[in-house]
């Protein structure tokens, strides 16, 4: 890398795709010298645009050039092997939410990352939505006791989804996977990893042969932190929910806090506000910010450290894991367990990191 310019590409440039070029290519530190998709067309429209080379055949992009850094947005079933070979190449890699399709593939990308010695991280934007900063500022300072509910809301609106997204052996999962990651997130960064998890799901596949082979539309999670301390999740793509949203609650003794990608408010336990504060930053800001995190963390290792690594995103891949299994076998599901069974297939890189 040529003064401290990150040699980029951008791999896949579905909508996910053209936001993080567009924060990339915003940020001084990043170089983006190629961009790769299926759509022939699009790639020749977009590489013309940011003046870099264009790729059809994502094999090609990998082994035709040594980049500092590779921005992954295309669908896992359609690169999971170019993402290794890119680590393999030491190309530091930063993954749009999900990092993989289940626990084991997850795993083995933090593998091979950690053996190579490049960074994985994950573009969790809500870790730098400055609503969600105030909230672990909050709880941080201890300034809510006694926690004893978290609650999350979910919604996507309805809108259209790429059709891959809809198979379940491509994409892995459905709602909870893609919509709620960040969420998710939030909840297990901020709190712990739960003991217990019971999840229901369904989709609107008009019978149930049919609802088997469709990810979910719709999911409700409970969990159990601990015997003083449960969360649940509500997700829907339902039109009639209204647009995107996600909020969290969490409810504490005296103090109630609501946290959506705007606003941070605070309430006692009979509604009343006493705070409420509204932030002005976009999901732009957000993915400038976090890439400006992902390209200190390479270009200052020791000052800098990625705040999204994939070794910490386990813990969700883990969650979302123990809530499909839940919803398959009709039973609470432990996720320590999962763990266990994963470490016990030769995927022994959680030790230490609970």
């Amino acid at each position: 890398m040529a003064a401290n310019k990150l040699r980029t590409a951008i791999l896949g440039l579905d909508k996910g795709g053209i936001s993080l070029l567009q924060a990339a290519s915003s940020v001084d530190s990043f170089e983006v010298q190629a961009v790769a998709d299926k759509d022939v067309k699009l790639v020749e429209k977009i590489a013309s645009e940011y003046n870099c080379a264009g790729y059809d055949d994502y094999r090609q992009l990998i082994i035709q050039n040594q980049f500092d850094c590779l921005l992954v947005a295309a669908g896992l079933y359609s690169c999971d092997e170019y993402i290794k070979m890119a680590m393999k190449k030491k190309f530091n890699i930063l993954k749009l939410a999900p990092p993989a399709r289940n626990v084991e593939e997850a795993m083995e990308f933090v593998r091979i990352a950690e053996e190579e010695q490049i960074k994985f991280a994950i573009a969790n934007p809500c870790r730098f939505a400055k609503s969600f900063v105030a909230l672990r500022e909050f709880l941080q300072e201890k300034q809510l006791e006694q926690i004893f509910l978290i609650t999350a809301l979910c919604s996507v609106g309805g809108e259209g989804r790429s059709v891959w997204q809809n198979d379940p052996k491509l994409a892995g999962g459905g709602v909870l996977l893609y919509n709620c990651y960040e969420i998710i997130d939030q909840m297990m960064w901020n709190f712990s990893m739960p003991q217990q998890i019971y999840s229901l799901n369904t989709n609107v596949a008009s019978d149930k042969q049919q609802r088997l082979y469709l990810t979910e539309d719709t999911a409700i999670v409970t969990m159990k932190f601990s015997d003083t301390l449960f969360g649940n999740i509500t997700a829907s793509r339902c039109a009639a929910l209204g647009g995107e949203e996600k909020v969290l609650k969490v409810y504490g003794k005296e103090k109630n806090l609501t946290v959506s990608s705007n606003k941070f408010i605070v309430s006692d336990s009979s509604g009343r506000v006493s705070e409420e504060r509204e932030y002005d930053d976009d999901q732009f800001g957000r993915e400038k910010a976090l890439l400006e995190n992902f390209a200190l963390s390479i270009l200052s290792p020791d000052k800098n450290k990625v705040l999204s690594g994939g070794r910490e995103n386990l813990k969700n891949m883990v969650v979302i894991e123990s809530a499909y299994l839940s919803a398959r076998t009709s039973m609470p599901e432990e996720p320590d367990r999962i763990l266990q069974m994963a470490q016990r297939e030769g995927m022994n890189i959680w030790a230490g990191h609970k």
